[in-house]
């Protein structure tokens, strides 16, 4: 089973919405849901966040992703997608 969750971040963000994907990368963290979260460039406009979890907890670990987006009004922002290959987004509000 797939252990990876994916994030999609938009480079350039209001300064803001910077502060909440600061919050979400650590409360993921404090939460255990992960121990580090990889940046790379994924192309000129976003950066691609993965980190691994507990396969019993990535269902949780997502909807807790998804959760905070909504709360936090980050959809223009970040995104959990499925693979970043595959540009098939699990959520956009």
């Amino acid at each position: 089973m797939n252990k990876t969750v994916h994030l999609r971040v938009k480079k350039e963000i209001d300064r803001m919405s910077e502060v909440k994907v600061l919050k979400l990368k650590g409360s993921l963290i404090a939460k255990g849901y992960t121990e580090i979260i990889h940046i790379k460039d994924e192309n000129e406009d976003f950066y691609l966040n993965t980190f691994s979890t507990d396969p019993d907890r990535k269902k949780e670990a997502e909807n807790y992703v998804l959760e905070f987006i909504s709360s936090n009004k980050l959809n223009e922002s970040v995104s959990l997608i499925d693979n970043p290959q595959s540009n098939f987004t699990l959520l956009s509000f």
